[in-house]
């Protein structure tokens, strides 16, 4: 096999790693992605559970820029503390190199199992969350497979005349050694396929240990820009987490290269295998940066914050209720075409400004701020001005000669915007009510319960968007998803109040004391899922798939 075949074949390889890798890593965020975000909300106020859950994340993720940019999100919104955040990111830095140790393993056998359970998974059931199950799965049997792609496309190297040559030049010159692989790991995007594809080179015997282990500190020095890179435009607040992992990280790996060249210590303690070496090479590192980063967290977020304010212009602090642009044009009422675009980018925006409500209401019950319901509050105002003008532009707009698609379309947008101001309403003058009451009684809900709350929450927004995007695609699929979504919520509705019932029968002093907030936060959650499924309905209806009791089934 010729250089360039064989290159071509490590490509092959090397692209797999990482489509496979994003696949794992799009299917847990779809199916449990707020459900995590939820849960590591309640966990960063705390150091030590930072560390274990951004490390329990990162394996979940397979990524640890993806957990740095999460906790750097919530760190933007002042959710957690910036050294909370900090540390979750340096626990997650450890899972990344766990991952890489667990895939060195022999798992030949999970491929077939894992693709074979994944596709039938997938394609068996309509459920969202298990069609993600079945993602997931196919994406572990691709990245198993990719690593023994790996290694059959690098076996030919053994008998390079080429590669001694440029590994002998690397022997020599650490430094650029260090470097290659830091740009190497920023061309992929993923410190695990960058490492993983050293361990690949050490095991064949392509490259030395030694190098191996120079070469995984530059891994680190690259993966650590990844982040702050992808959030240089992001507000300063948000790039705290990200550039402090620059600062711990890619700083670390500078300093740990310097005293690994100095003092030239023996890697015998790392393993007999070079494989092995090179693996547990990465996982020290990130430990020891880890231990390093505790005393030093404050120092390192006293530094970040002062580099991310830096070129920042000085201004007032924005309102949520910042100026509106209208898309409602009067002037092509006469094209209506036109003008049911203009109405369906309009409703569009209402649908944004309600998913900022529903997404920002759970933080209140956690973090009752009177600002930020006063701010939330607001944001029902600009729903109904919205609804007024929307309602206004459609009816001039039926007085047109319109033919029976654009008569129901504009219908449909109104029925939409009509949903959309009830959902506000539940969420101000119910839910915003619920969260004064726990605040003026200083309430706290039990661990059980507010996982539950939350992660019905969760469920609840996420159908949001599938119905935000049906008033737009009008996909008959994802129309019948959404309206299949809502007996999902009832089932879980049901399993709720059944373990909330069981707490109070047992005596629970907090669950006594939240009964009635818990409950009503519920029946509000339903109802706003159930305004939302109503949106497909149109869509299903047009194309005869909703009967006046029951959906029908949807065939191909």
């Amino acid at each position: 096999m010729n250089g360039s075949a064989i290159l071509l074949h490590l490509a092959g390889a090397v692209a797999l790693l990482l489509w496979a890798t994003r696949m794992v890593r799009t299917g847990v965020e779809r199916a449990y992605g707020e459900r995590m975000r939820q849960s590591l909300r309640g966990v960063l106020h705390n150091p030590v559970l930072a560390v274990l859950w951004g490390l329990m994340l990162s394996i979940a993720l397979q990524s640890s820029t993806a957990v740095s940019l999460l906790v750097g999100s919530f760190v933007g919104s002042g959710i957690v503390s910036g050294i909370a955040g900090l540390m979750a990111v340096r626990g997650a830095e450890v899972g990344s190199a766990l991952v890489v140790k667990i895939l060195s393993f022999d798992l030949t056998l999970l491929v077939p199992l894992c693709l074979v359970a994944g596709t039938v998974i997938f394609m068996s059931t309509e459920r969202s969350n298990w069609r993600q199950m079945g993602r997931i799965l196919v994406g572990i049997g691709l990245l198993i497979l990719s690593l023994e792609m790996t290694g059959q496309a690098t076996e030919p190297l053994r008998n390079s005349e080429l590669l001694p040559v440029i590994v002998g030049y690397l022997n020599t010159d650490p430094v650029t050694a260090f470097l290659i692989a830091a740009v190497m790991t920023w061309l992929f995007h993923s410190s695990i396929a960058a490492v993983l594809l050293l361990v690949t080179f050490a095991s064949r015997g392509l490259i030395q240990p030694e190098l191996g282990i120079v070469m995984i500190f530059g891994v680190n020095l690259g993966s650590s820009f990844i982040a702050p890179l992808l959030t240089r435009n992001a507000a300063p607040q948000t790039r705290i987490v990200p550039m402090g992992n620059l600062l711990m990280r890619g700083a670390g790996s500078v300093v740990i290269l310097i005293l690994y060249l100095t003092f030239k210590p023996s890697i015998a303690f790392l393993g007999s295998a070079p494989a092995d070496q090179v693996i547990n090479g990465h996982i020290l590192f990130n430990i020891i940066i880890l231990l390093a980063g505790v005393p030093l967290s404050g120092l390192v977020l006293k530094v970040t914050k002062a580099v991310v304010s830096l070129n920042v212009p000085i201004e007032q602090p924005q309102s949520l209720d910042r100026e509106e642009l209208s898309a409602l044009d009067e002037s092509v009422l006469d094209t209506p075409s036109l003008a049911l675009a203009n109405a369906t980018r309009e409703t569009v925006s209402v649908c944004e400004t309600v998913e900022i409500m529903l997404r920002r209401i759970i933080d209140l019950y956690e973090n009752p701020e009177q600002d930020r319901i006063d701010e939330l509050s607001a944001l029902d105002d600009k729903v109904d001005r919205k609804h007024a003008a929307i309602k206004l532009y459609l009816a001039k707009l039926t007085t047109k000669s319109l033919n029976d698609f654009e008569v129901a379309r504009a219908r449909e947008l109104l029925g939409a915007c009509v949903k959309l101001e009830q959902v506000g309403d539940i969420i101000v003058r119910n839910m915003l009510a619920l969260v004064q009451k726990k605040m003026d009684r200083k309430l706290k809900f039990t661990d059980e319960g507010w996982l539950e709350l939350s992660n019905f929450h969760a469920k609840v927004l996420t159908n949001a968007r599938m119905a935000f995007n049906v008033l737009v695609s009008r996909d008959r699929e994802t129309a019948h998803q959404l309206v299949l979504e809502k007996d999902h919520l009832r089932d879980m509705e049901k399993q709720s109040s059944e373990r909330h019932f069981g707490r109070l029968r047992e005596g629970t002093t907090r669950s006594l004391e939240t009964s009635s907030i818990h409950l009503d936060t519920i029946r509000d959650l339903k109802q706003i899922n159930s305004l939302l499924a109503a949106m497909a309905y149109p869509v299903l209806e047009e194309q005869g798939l909703l009967n006046t009791t029951r959906l029908r089934a949807l065939h191909s």
